[in-house]
């Protein structure tokens, strides 16, 4: 799982920033939002235009680079109001114990590349532009590497690194992970699979998503066919079509004429299922996108609860989640933007005791990442 990861000139983030999945030491919520020491999620919350999407992009880029898209996009990730060149990366991880950390430094214009990776504190991966220094495979010198690549990334996909447990599964953890844009809907999925709604639906059916929906009180459920009929309603086609049921009243609708809430519901769940029972990482961007704020706070709770060797890194405008009985304020990230660019805060910084309101606290200035409009 994820400890911590850092990033200095990227995008938004002109300084060094450390974002830390680490627990500190609350005891609230301890059994059900921690595992191993570490927390099975973080909330980022500011003004809009602050950073927030920002600070889940690191990871997301991680992942792009290492089983998406081959070619590094250097420029696309480069502080703008910056003349330092370089983009730095660092990525921590807890893997059964062992500690995996890997860094990467670029220049904006691909000119020049540096990955490190070690493992319990011993260098396997060094790698300085064309050259590369190996202990995991046979061969221990690399000439001639292109500079627009992971040389990690080839490394995995020419050994899987056969005969090291514990980078293999550090790969696992990370390829069974997925971002969503709950917003544009986007997704990036790496290698998990059955994840879009229609492909889950025609592999695993409706019935993990109705047991959902009745266990929480929903009031109606999905049905996934070429005909579904009620009393007044009834569709017939050659293709299969996703409807949506309310209890007591039995018609059919399409989801396309369901609430933007819902549809979203309907996308998120596939992904969310697959992280809480499978692990990895499950990257929500604009997380509170038509739900309602009960819903928000159902799902963050059944994420904490059910999810064993699965973290959640999230962005929301629902100030009502700031509360230590959902999240605890070492959970709470604020994003907030100034002339150095964009800067965190983590509540728990400020110390704030368990009973305390966190989103009177936030909203009272206390944790900053506040909007300075005037009245």
């Amino acid at each position: 799982m994820l400890k911590y990861y850092e990033v200095e000139n990227f995008r938004s983030f002109k300084n060094k920033t450390t974002f830390s999945l680490e627990k500190t030491n609350y005891k609230v919520l301890e059994e059900t939002n921690t595992v191993r020491g570490l927390l099975k999620g973080v909330l980022f919350v500011g003004a809009n235009a602050s950073g927030k999407s920002g600070a889940l992009l690191p990871v997301k880029l991680l992942l792009d680079m290492l089983f998406g898209k081959a070619e590094i996009p250097f420029e696309m990730y480069h502080c703008l109001f910056s003349m330092n060149p370089a983009v730095s990366m660092r990525f921590v991880f807890d893997i059964k114990g062992s500690e995996i950390d890997y860094s990467i430094k670029y220049h904006n214009d691909g000119s020049a590349i540096h990955e490190l990776l070690k493992v319990d504190e011993e260098t396997v991966l060094e790698r300085e532009n064309s050259y590369a220094k190996v202990s995991l495979t046979d061969q221990k010198e690399y000439t001639d590497i292109q500079l627009n690549t992971l040389f990690l990334r080839e490394i995995y996909f020419n050994t899987r690194f056969r005969g090291h447990q514990v980078l293999q599964e550090w790969f696992s953890f990370l390829s069974a992970s997925i971002y969503l844009d709950l917003y544009t809907r986007r997704a990036s999925v790496y290698r998990a699979s059955g994840i879009e709604l229609r492909k889950y639906l025609e592999e695993k059916g409706t019935d993990e998503i109705n047991q959902f929906f009745e266990e929480y009180n929903f009031g109606q459920r999905v049905e996934y066919g070429m005909t579904s009929t009620g009393k007044v309603a009834a569709f017939f086609g050659e293709d299969k079509h996703i409807f949506m049921k309310r209890n007591g009243i039995n018609e059919p609708i399409l989801l396309e004429m369901e609430s933007t809430g819902t549809q979203n519901l309907l996308n998120l769940l596939p992904a969310f299922f697959h992280c809480t029972h499978k692990g990895g990482l499950l990257i929500l961007d604009e997380f509170s996108s038509g739900f309602h704020n009960d819903l928000e706070k159902l799902l963050i709770r059944y994420f904490m609860k059910y999810s064993t060797n699965a973290q959640m890194l999230f962005v929301t405008h629902s100030t009502n989640l700031l509360s230590s009985s959902i999240l605890r304020p070492d959970q709470l990230y604020t994003v907030e933007f100034g002339e150095e660019g964009s800067r965190i805060k983590r509540f728990s910084d400020e110390k704030p005791r368990e009973a305390q309101n966190m989103e009177k606290m936030y909203l009272g200035g206390v944790f900053g990442g506040l909007p300075r409009y005037e009245n």
